[in-house]
């Protein structure tokens, strides 16, 4: 596709998206039978992926299931369900939804909601990270293509317009060679594992956006500035499960020589400030920060130093290369539409959603492989070959 071409029809589908709708006629049909899952005071409904149905033609809430009995009522109502259930496998046995938002953001219960959801035939919405280690994700992709179900994982910044004209910017040659990708956490009180847990997940999903699979890592982890040992182990926030650090230094090599990096740190200054992706190429740096509509920028100055050329920074917004951002996203609005519809693309053309399960599981790879090579003290092929939490094996 020609850039012009490209811009015009990134520009129109945002435009359509912010309104609620696929940007295609849509003729009144048979509407997708939708449930939500919930987890109130343990998850909760994710980052909007309850409500996200209350604007999707296509879809219909038919229950929701919450074991809080507050929770669940506030649900239905907010949704407008008919019904409601204190039981998930209850509500899928009885409502046989056609997708499912498996929306609590806690880890601890991703892998048997997903299992169920495979189950009785459901395609998944489900919130990020994708679940604990690699044997449940494993699990989970199993169960999955035993049924060819299909699931997106709300990792909505790879979804923003922006984002997609950055990437033909890159195909197109304006950044040069890329040489490094440059991602840190938000580095707030949650800097180290947690953070890589948590939000580390959303950088590492851009790396491979921009840069495909990595091949190697190589990392350390730091507790009160010592290696990190068994005994620094513990139980993270949320269902997060094992968790160590309060310093983490990744390296990983992708294809040819570009090379990634990611840190995080409880940093005394800037929190969240430097939470994003850098990418540094032969012709010039592209800058983002995340969600559906991020702060995108670039300047062609192969120096990469303010002051040693003439460029000026470039905004990169859901209307193009130069130009203001139009759109906004609060509280994953936006996102959230953009990755619904998507799903309900894959499932009619029998494809993968642009973030699937093999997404949300490679993000979650590129996670533990620090703990790995931590555990090893030397660099690990991706892949992982241990499939177990690293951490439980110091």
């Amino acid at each position: 596709m020609k850039r012009r071409e490209f811009i015009k029809s990134a520009a129109a589908g945002a435009a359509a998206l912010a309104m609620g709708r696929s940007g295609r006629a849509w003729a009144g049909g048979t509407r997708y039978r939708v449930a939500v899952i919930g987890r109130t005071g343990r998850g909760n409904y994710g980052h909007g992926l309850d409500v996200v149905w209350n604007e999707i033609e296509q879809a219909k809430v038919v229950a929701v299931a919450d074991e809080d009995a507050k929770g669940r009522a506030a649900a239905a109502k907010r949704l407008g369900a008919p019904r409601a259930y204190a039981d998930y496998r209850r509500m899928l046995e009885k409502e046989r939804p056609r997708i499912v938002s498996v929306a609590p953001r806690w880890l601890d219960c991703h892998r048997d909601m997903v299992l169920a959801c495979a189950e009785f035939g459901c395609h998944v919405f489900l919130e990020k990270p994708m679940c604990q280690d690699l044997e449940q994700a494993d699990e989970m992709v199993a169960a999955l293509e035993r049924r060819n179900l299909k699931l997106a994982i709300a990792h909505q910044t790879r979804y923003g317009p922006a984002i997609q004209h950055a990437r033909q910017m890159i195909a197109d040659g304006t950044l040069g060679d890329m040489l490094e990708l440059r991602g840190r956490g938000k580095e707030d009180r949650r800097g180290g594992g947690e953070d890589l847990m948590v939000l580390g997940t959303h950088v590492m999903d851009l790396m491979r956006l921009f840069a495909r699979n990595a091949q190697q890592c190589f990392a350390r982890v730091r507790d009160g500035g010592r290696p990190v040992t068994k005994a620094e182990v513990r139980d993270g926030a949320e269902g997060i499960g094992p968790l160590a650090g309060d310093e983490i230094h990744a390296m990983y090599r992708f294809a040819g020589t570009t090379i990634g990096y990611f840190s995080t740190q409880r940093a005394k200054h800037g929190a969240a400030k430097r939470f994003g992706l850098q990418i540094c190429g032969t012709k010039g740096i592209l800058t983002m920060t995340t969600g559906a509509v991020p702060e995108v920028w670039f300047v062609e100055d192969p120096a990469w130093q303010p002051g040693r050329s003439s460029a000026r920074w470039k905004q990169i917004s859901s209307n193009g290369i130069d130009k203001p951002e139009t759109l906004s996203d609060p509280r994953h609005g936006l996102g959230n539409r953009l990755i619904a519809l998507d799903l309900i693309r894959a499932i009619e053309t029998d494809t993968q959603p642009k973030g699937s399960i093999y997404d949300g599981r490679a993000a979650l790879e590129m996670i533990l492989a620090v703990y790995e090579s931590h555990r090893l003290n030397a660099p690990v092929a991706l892949p992982l070959t241990n499939r177990r939490h690293p951490l439980t094996l110091l």
